[in-house]
């Protein structure tokens, strides 16, 4: 049912793309499929911690969560299902979690995740059954490209205020986004391809030469890593199902639409290649898997801007990297060593990643624009992106008595209601 066309050597040195039902030799794609599990980990293990779910339940469930959108999806869209950023602000709101250690009521955030997949599922199955044409009415390519670049956008703060504390760590994210940098434009082949997994480990190797070498920095602590057990088992939770939580957190589904939509436009953007007609699966795959992992004590999972990140510094889109990568995630899920080892990480040394990372997906964005040629002199396409941009990016909060709405949120509804009152005009002529 699912296979792959190995894509041939000589087209690999001329820089050519892998595109989704195509891959590379498996030794090659396991590599590449650890980049991604790399690239998705800090982002899938620190949204839990921030809404006090077990981190390492929740890369369990996004191992199974990609597994399954792959099946549901036919093997032909390439995705990573992480952990969304866009569930912390009404988890945190419904669970009244204080943000540190478990969450006492985890329980109540997981039926309100498992309502919201439930949503998801049912809009997905709506676009399989009649179409995808009424959602690209209310977002269009200028819609979808200003929430793609706003997600990288409204990141970046995450690694420029929360991952460089002092002075010496913001040199340090310099040095390793200098690596990344230095490792696509003058390496070649395989190397180039893994740029992020190899600027990473470079950047990682001269941090820990300046502080444990030369005194500089907060030292590179393994410690951890030595006392972790090889496997063992996450803290699995169970749900309970509230009305005010289901309120709450149910809507999310509009925000993962918007997300899901936005990411297979942009990979469509940037393989050429038609994805649309497995719109309806990718929503219900999404929603399957985000309703499995609420069942189990994960977080809802999305569609990972940053794998659109990664795609796009590597041109390669081969759905087999993904399913490698799940696996992946499903076994380390089960091993507390493994977190501590992406736990040694320096701070600093994924911050720098990140700011590259990010900085893809707004690029991502701005792609779909170019590609779908958006009329910025039409001053509805105009006004949409650049208040949807500013929205997003200085992170606007619109609260509805215990209900809160961030940046992400405001500006993707923003963009889609924004859109349909400004397109009013063209549809009465």
């Amino acid at each position: 049912m699912f296979s792959w066309t190995i894509k041939k050597e000589d087209a690999l040195q001329a820089g050519g793309v892998i595109g989704p039902d195509e891959r590379l030799p498996w030794p090659q794609t396991t590599v590449m499929g650890v980049q991604h599990l790399i690239a998705m980990f800090g982002a899938t293990v620190l949204a839990p911690i921030l809404m006090g779910f077990d981190a390492n339940v929740a890369i369990l469930m996004s191992g199974i969560g990609t597994l399954l959108f792959f099946i549901v999806t036919g093997g032909k869209v390439p995705s990573y299902l992480g952990s969304s950023f866009a569930f912390i602000g009404v988890v945190i709101a419904a669970t009244g979690y204080a943000g540190s250690g478990p969450n006492a009521n985890i329980g109540l955030a997981l039926g309100g995740i498992i309502a919201c997949g439930a949503l998801y599922f049912l809009i997905g199955l709506v676009v399989q059954m009649i179409g995808v044409g009424w959602i690209e009415r209310f977002m269009p390519p200028v819609v979808t490209g200003s929430v793609v670049a706003v997600i990288g956008l409204n990141l970046a703060q995450i690694p420029i205020k929360n991952m460089a504390p002092t002075p010496f760590d913001a040199w340090a994210q310099a040095i390793t986004f200098l690596c990344v940098g230095l490792i696509a434009v003058f390496t070649r082949g395989m190397i180039q391809r893994l740029l992020i997994l190899m600027g990473l480990l470079a950047a990682s190797l001269i941090y820990a030469l300046l502080t444990n070498g030369m005194g500089l920095g907060t030292p590179v602590d393994l410690s951890g890593i030595a006392s972790a057990a090889w496997i063992g088992m996450p803290n699995f939770s169970a749900p309970v199902f509230s009305v005010n939580a289901t309120l709450l957190i149910a809507p999310v589904a509009v925000i993962l639409v918007a997300e899901n939509l936005g990411h297979i436009k942009a990979v469509t953007a940037m393989t050429g290649k038609n994805l649309d007609i497995y719109l309806g699966r990718a929503f219900m795959g999404d929603g399957l898997a985000t309703m499995i992992a609420g069942s189990a004590g994960g977080t809802g999972v999305t569609t990972y801007a940053e794998n659109i990140g990664v795609m796009a510094a590597t041109k390669i889109y081969s759905t087999a990297v993904f399913v490698v990568a799940g696996l992946m995630a499903v076994l380390l899920g089960f091993s507390p060593k493994f977190g501590a080892l992406i736990q040694a990480i320096p701070l600093a040394v994924m911050g720098g990643v990140s700011i590259v990372v990010f900085g893809l997906i707004a690029i991502a964005g701005a792609k779909i624009w170019v590609d779908n040629k958006v009329d910025f002199s039409d001053n509805k396409n105009l006004l949409v992106a650049a208040i949807t941009l500013i929205l997003g990016t200085g992170d606007f909060t619109l609260t509805f008595g215990d209900f809160t709405l961030g940046g992400i949120g405001t500006s993707t509804f923003g963009a889609i209601l924004l859109y349909a009152l400004l397109n009013m005009r063209a549809a009465e002529k």
